[in-house]
């Protein structure tokens, strides 16, 4: 593998000062790709009207075909970092218009592409924002396959198409998870689901490796959902997670929350190991995970985010 500088006539940024990641790599059969900290690119899905699709100029790399917005990630960036900003750089779509729900790794070893699949939350039009673009175009996803396809997009696109129609929401049950820690929770209700929530949101934003559904090479951000009831019922909304206060019974409320959600399509996920409950919600047909598998992804996620472990406490 050798790193290869662009050459004069291909700058990407001719405007603007080069990343070191703005440049070729190079397999020792001779095969070039783009990115020296590998690339990414955004699949912005809207359901009502499909996919955004770039078709690229003819001097860029399988010019005239059609895909995705993106480009080679900056030197020590994310993928779905480097996937957001190539979006917005080339095709002007907003960062908060797109919520990301899982990305996608191809793996060659001496290079990465990462493909980024978020749904639109917010509806955009998108602009043409940089000479790497001759048209943008929201295409309806029966219809993709009629277009002239970039070979790598193409190559994806049938799993990635597959997966559009997989939802996965976690349901928490929030008073099951916060008496299983001895964190001093029995001292206020509400500032230990707080805590709680806090922690959610830094799993939301590490997200969950797919492969522990069968699905290699895939990494989810699922929607994450937690039911309070009783005295944590006063806590914050959230600005991602979403809180919902159980008006009665809390079980009652996330049978009813995951039965919604099931019989919509989503592939519904609820956190408890109350044993009655695990039963009502198996009649339904909706998994159920155990709070120690949670914990374990919590934990794992605070590590990531520096943030230290509270030590247990005795009642």
């Amino acid at each position: 593998m050798t790193i290869e500088q662009p050459a004069p006539g291909e700058p990407r940024r001719p405007d603007g000062p080069r990343d070191p990641g703005d440049a070729w790599v190079v397999s020792d059969t001779g095969e070039k790709y783009w990115g020296r900290f590998g690339a990414a690119g955004l699949l912005a899905y809207d359901a009502d009207r499909g996919v955004l699709l770039q078709h690229r100029v003819s001097w860029s790399h399988f010019g005239d075909t059609w895909g995705l917005p993106g480009g080679a990630r900056h030197q020590g960036e994310g993928a779905c970092e480097g996937a957001l900003r190539e979006a917005a750089e080339e095709a002007g779509v907003p960062g908060d218009a797109v919520r990301v729900r899982f990305d996608s790794v191809l793996d060659l070893q001496i290079w990465t592409y990462t493909t980024v699949v978020g749904d639109v939350v917010e509806p955009f039009e998108p602009v043409i924002s940089d000479p790497e673009s001759r048209e943008l175009a929201w295409v309806p996803t029966d219809a993709v396959d009629d277009y002239p396809l970039h070979p790598g997009f193409a190559s994806t696109w049938p799993e990635l198409r597959r997966l559009l129609d997989v939802k996965p929401v976690i349901i928490v049950d929030a008073a099951n998870v916060v008496g299983s820690v001895p964190d001093g929770w029995w001292k206020d209700r509400k500032a230990a689901a707080q805590r709680l929530i806090d922690r959610l949101a830094r799993l939301e934003t590490a997200g969950v490796a797919g492969a522990e559904a069968g699905l290699e090479n895939v990494h989810w951000y699922p929607e994450i959902v937690i039911v309070v009831e009783g005295q944590a019922k006063p806590v914050d909304d959230h600005e991602t997670v979403r809180v919902v206060r159980a008006p009665g019974e809390g079980d009652d409320e996330i049978v009813a929350e995951a039965a919604r959600r099931h019989g919509d399509g989503q592939q519904v996920s609820v956190v408890t190991s109350d044993r009655g409950l695990t039963a009502r919600l198996e009649e339904l047909g909706v998994t159920v995970t155990p709070v120690s598998w949670l914990l374990s992804r919590l934990d794992t996620a605070d590590a990531a985010a520096g943030v230290p472990l509270r030590r247990p406490e005795r009642r």
